[in-house]
């Protein structure tokens, strides 16, 4: 339960910080930031208490958990200094961000091996997945952000307060413009949302099909973010903050992906199905585009929008490949270390208690 509300708080933290870092300076104490960092305490205790007692996880999830939480702590003050020297991430691509998704990522890693080989229900193992899925998308919605920020720009709308522009062009040694916005809202190449959503996203999507071992459980994970990011929609959009692209492309993703699992053969399934999702990822993107820019038109009462980030299909090739050999390394992975569904224990224990 601990772990629930920690990772819920972080969520629901990270939610709305990026929307806020889209209309307001920068601010250390900032709610978002406060949210965050509630849960972080938390997850901070619950390290100490799982270090101490032995509870709840073997050596391994401990250790993963223990180096997770280090380079979490250690990311956050060099975070706060890369602001102070530098000003604004235009990005949240930056290193000292990355940082903090690479903690988070060993964090939950722990505490999802921990639940599983304690023998831990399918359920909270999915809960703890959308979780791990959320992490791994959060540098994501730079772009879904920016992308209804740039097109608002574009019929004469602006979601940013003058004081973040100007702070923003001021650093960029740049007046307030168009091209001042686009280095501001869409700062990466338009190639890296859609190959890292096929690489990274989808093999997350994949190793919880393998350790839930049930047909439609990437579709249940992928379905439960997706419902989140479209349920705070309306409560950030309609109480004056800029409004995201919901990445709901991300479900037919991992339909694919429990569509692969019909195959038995765990190469066969890692080749096939990286071909498969990596075409059904690609052709949502691009319908996502052109039917919700105009839903997201209606709801805004703006013209000519996108309803997802820059598609480059020709990075379809490279993230489809790098998606397979991902897999297949999940693949070895969980078998080598008995993280297959049929390989959890059927009673609710703890296999073994750590040694710190």
């Amino acid at each position: 339960m601990g772990w629930l509300v920690a990772f819920g708080l972080k969520v629901l933290g990270s939610a709305w910080d990026v929307s806020w870092h889209f209309k307001w300076l920068r601010d250390d104490l900032a709610p978002p930031h406060l949210l965050n960092s509630v849960g972080t305490a938390i997850v901070v205790a619950l390290t100490i208490i799982h270090g101490y007692t032995g509870y709840g996880v073997d050596k391994t999830a401990l250790r993963l958990i223990q180096w997770g939480t280090g380079i979490f702590l250690v990311a956050v003050p060099l975070d706060l200094i890369n602001h102070r020297i530098n000003g604004l991430d235009i990005t949240s691509w930056s290193p000292s961000h990355i940082l903090l998704y690479v903690g988070t990522f060993f964090m939950i890693a722990g505490v999802i091996r921990g639940w599983f080989v304690g023998g831990g229900g399918k359920l909270v193992l999915g809960v703890f997945f959308v979780f791990f899925l959320e992490n791994v998308h959060f540098p994501e919605q730079h772009q879904e952000y920016g992308i209804l920020s740039l097109k608002a720009w574009d019929n004469g709308v602006s979601y940013a307060e003058p004081i973040l522009q100007q702070f923003a062009a001021d650093q960029m040694g740049s007046a307030i413009n168009r091209q001042m916005m686009v280095n501001f809202t869409l700062p990466v190449p338009d190639w890296l949302y859609p190959a890292y959503a096929v690489v990274a996203g989808m093999a997350v999507l994949a190793v919880a099909r393998m350790m839930i071992g049930r047909f439609g459980a990437a579709t249940l994970v992928a379905g439960a973010y997706v419902g989140f990011r479209t349920l705070i929609w309306p409560l950030l959009t309609y109480t004056d903050f800029p409004p995201s692209a919901v990445p709901f492309f991300l479900v037919v993703g991992a339909l694919c992906v429990d569509v692969a699992f019909l195959l038995g053969h765990p190469v066969v399934r890692a080749v096939v199905g990286s071909v498969l999702v990596t075409a059904g990822v690609y052709a949502a993107l691009s319908a996502q585009s052109a039917v919700l820019g105009q839903v997201y038109g209606t709801l805004n009462g703006l013209d000519d929008l996108l309803g997802a980030p820059p598609l480059m299909t020709a990075s379809a090739v490279y993230a489809g490949g790098g998606l397979m050999v991902l897999w297949l390394l999940c693949e070895w992975l969980v078998t080598r270390f008995d993280l297959r569904s049929q390989d959890q224990p059927i009673e609710a224990r703890v296999i073994a208690t750590a040694t710190p």
